[in-house]
């Protein structure tokens, strides 16, 4: 069956008594109008997306938490050279404590980043043993605060040469030749019967691996306003190419973590310390 074909009407002669014919109406042929088109994605969504994500992004970095990395080993075994931390920045701040970050106030024991008082572009973490008001003294390495030893099951004690002054601080019969000046002077007028006196608004830190470590007793104390904030945890670990892991003694029972395996081609990474929490 073939489709009919559309002929015009022939026109009405006169007399006939026909009127004229009009032609029927046809339907609209509908066709997509390029004004009524989606147009297609532009530059200005996506900078509008990009601006979105760098707010973001700097919100949190300034309010919330900041990256940093480990450089040294003054803190082993509790941060390892090559350490990525999420530092949770509120610990700055005087608003109420978080339900899901850390209390904002300073304790004893807290491992903290902030700007090194002799430069304050250079950042550093160490832990906090002594807190405003504390009478402070180590005797043969272990802190004494308040006349009672603290318990620091995170401390490690490598073997070194005997040094009075790093182990038995503060010492006035002689200095050490890396103290600041500075400090030397201040740390005389603040010592009572053999304890260093924290004064109001400032801290006094040691690095965990205490006999390899320059932290307050070289160069003092750390101002409260100096403090960036309190590392929450690894977020990722580098392997430091040619160097051996630290493992703790033996006697201790605890090893931090296993040697580089050869046949791994993943060995450039410490895949067990992602998301380790940092106490």
């Amino acid at each position: 069956m073939s489709t009919p074909a559309l002929t015009p009407a022939a026109p009405a002669r006169p007399g006939d008594g026909a009127t004229p014919s009009r032609p029927a109406p046809s339907s609209p042929r509908f066709t997509p109008s390029a004004s009524r088109q989606t147009p297609p994605p532009g530059l200005l969504p996506a900078i509008q997306s990009l601006i979105s994500i760098i707010v973001i992004a700097v919100f949190i970095v300034t309010f919330t938490v900041q990256p940093f990395r480990i450089p040294s080993g003054s803190m082993e075994p509790t941060l390892l050279i090559g350490d990525f931390l999420l530092v949770d920045k509120e610990i700055t701040s005087d608003a109420a404590d978080s339900l899901f970050l850390p209390s904002a106030t300073i304790h004893r024991g807290d491992v903290v980043v902030f700007h090194f008082p002799v430069n304050p572009t250079i950042h550093l973490v160490k832990r906090v043993v002594g807190i405003p008001g504390d009478r402070l003294r180590l005797r043969d390495g272990h802190v004494y605060v308040n006349g009672l030893r603290l318990d620091e099951p995170y401390a490690i004690y490598r073997p070194t040469g005997p040094d009075n002054f790093r182990d038995n601080f503060p010492r006035l019969q002689n200095a050490d030749p890396a103290i600041e000046s500075r400090w030397w002077m201040q740390m005389r007028k603040l010592i009572d019967d053999g304890e260093l006196i924290i004064p109001a608004n400032h801290y006094f830190v040691l690095g965990d691996n205490r006999n390899d470590s320059e932290d307050s007793r070289y160069w003092g104390f750390v101002p409260r306003e100096n403090i960036v904030g309190r590392p929450l945890l690894v977020y990722f670990s580098l392997r430091q190419p040619g160097s051996n892991e630290y493992v703790l003694p033996r006697a201790a029972g605890i090893s931090l973590t296993h040697p580089p395996n050869d046949s791994s081609t993943l060995r450039f990474a410490r895949w067990d310390r992602i998301l380790h929490i940092i106490r």
